[in-house]
């Protein structure tokens, strides 16, 4: 039973001070995260049944091409990434146990996943593989900022295939450009892919999945038929600057097309690894004919945080956030207007225990409070459909229904008739909107 008289929903009227990002500002504002240090932070209940929502569909699409889930720890011996060369890496964190043995909390796990698959595949037959977990992340960020954009702590999504040759890992790398391709899609999210560079992963070649919004920290070069990374394609032979170069920001031309600079948040990004872990780890197999071979590997991350945020960056107005349905915390939100044991209130009872028992999720404000409070609360929080019961309700026989998209008033529901009937017309509702 999720009624809000019982539900940790600690929603602002301020956001904090050092806020800047609209996700920091809305997202603690609607009581979904809470910040415990610099770059920590807490998924209240409502936060966390969003980041669950994205990591739903990032499931369901990985099992779809084949990956198998598993679980590697955070804590990892030093010398798996000494043997890499990234033990030097700053944003990495460095420990010792009581024994003294050098340890790292992971902010990637190629070097966990390649050691495992070293000591398992031996053979062409072990061959291809994908694997992939869910799993915290910690990087010693030396400027966390913008909320859950840029922390210290964060779940990831990372999935490693491993491959014979190189045509094997292109094979996968297609596999993963679907299943990212249609995860996206299923978020709601305006997205692009563009290219990118491999910088500390290493490896022949990488993707990067961007939302564009004013709070990206990235820029992403656009033209007709083209998407890079802005560093990428300052590097491109046909691309060039033009005008005085006063300009600001700077143009710059694809051919006769302006490439668009747009700002946009990293939300996935792809690589190419190939041998680059599998041979300082020793990670081979034995070809036809006998002969060992190092394996090809793909290294593939995804963060739900980060699709969270984009995703109210990318639809939130000035009354708050208002979440496509892929992801919204609850289908509805139903607002009681009127005190406890009144007419009202009883007939709104009715409406929660039929969509409860209809099998609809839904947010019951039930407390006691005026109306502006509930409706700025409802608003704030962004829920796709609000259904509301009051004294006029009970006049005109009908439930109130705004969209939170665009703040559009619905045509009433019938109230008190068939519960099939209300169950159907929700349901209606519900699947026409974004």
């Amino acid at each position: 039973m999720t009624r809000l008289s019982n539900y940790l929903l600690p929603t602002e009227k301020q956001a904090p001070a050092d806020a800047e990002a609209i996700s920091h500002k809305l997202m603690v504002r609607a009581g979904l995260i809470r910040q415990m240090g610099a770059g920590m932070w807490t998924w209240l209940p409502a936060g966390w049944r969003v980041h669950q929502r994205v990591v739903a569909i990032i499931r369901q699409e990985l099992d779809g091409i084949g990956a198998q889930e598993m679980l590697m720890p955070v804590l990892q011996p030093a010398e798996l990434w000494r043997k890499t060369g990234r033990l030097d890496i700053d944003e990495l964190f460095k420990l010792q146990d009581r024994k003294g043995s050098e340890m790292v909390l992971a902010m990637t796990h190629e070097e966990a996943v390649t050691f495992h698959v070293a000591q398992t595949v031996r053979s062409y037959r072990d061959l291809p593989l994908i694997l992939y977990h869910f799993q915290v992340k910690e990087r010693d960020e030396p400027r966390p900022r913008a909320g859950v954009l840029r922390t210290r702590e964060f779940v990831m999504k990372d999935s490693y295939s491993f491959d014979r040759d190189r045509a094997g890992l292109e094979e996968n790398y297609a596999l993963h450009i679907g299943a990212y391709d249609r995860i996206m899609a299923r978020t709601g999210l305006r997205f692009y892919r563009v290219e990118s560079d491999v910088g500390m992963m290493g490896g022949l070649g990488a993707d990067e999945y961007m939302a564009p919004c004013p709070a990206g920290e990235d820029q992403v070069a656009l033209a007709p038929g083209y998407a890079a990374n802005v560093e990428v394609a300052l590097r491109h032979p046909d691309i060039r600057e033009v005008g005085d170069g006063d300009a600001h920001p700077p143009r710059y031309m694809l051919g006769d097309q302006v490439l668009t600079i747009e700002p946009a948040i990293e939300i996935g990004n792809i690589f190419k690894l190939g041998t680059r872990y599998s041979e300082p780890l020793g990670a081979n197999f034995l070809d036809e004919a006998g002969n060992e071979q190092p394996i090809w590997m793909g290294s593939y991350g995804i963060g739900p945080a980060r699709i969270v945020a984009a995703a109210v960056e990318q639809f939130a107005d000035e009354y708050g956030i208002s979440w496509p349905r892929a992801l919204a915390p609850f289908a509805v939100h139903l607002i009681a207007l009127g005190k406890p044991d009144t007419p009202e209130r009883e007939a709104c009872d009715g409406v929660y225990e039929t969509l409860r028992a209809g099998g609809v999720e839904v947010l019951y404000d039930d407390r006691e409070g005026q109306p502006g409070e509930k409706f700025a609360d409802a608003e704030l929080l962004g829920c796709p459909l609000r259904l509301t019961v009051g004294r006029k309700s009970l006049e005109s026989g009908e439930i109130e229904v705004q969209l939170r998209r665009g703040r559009q008033q619905a045509a009433g529901l019938a109230l008190g008739g068939d519960p099939e009937a209300l169950l159907r017309a929700v349901d209606e509702l519900w699947r026409s909107l974004p």
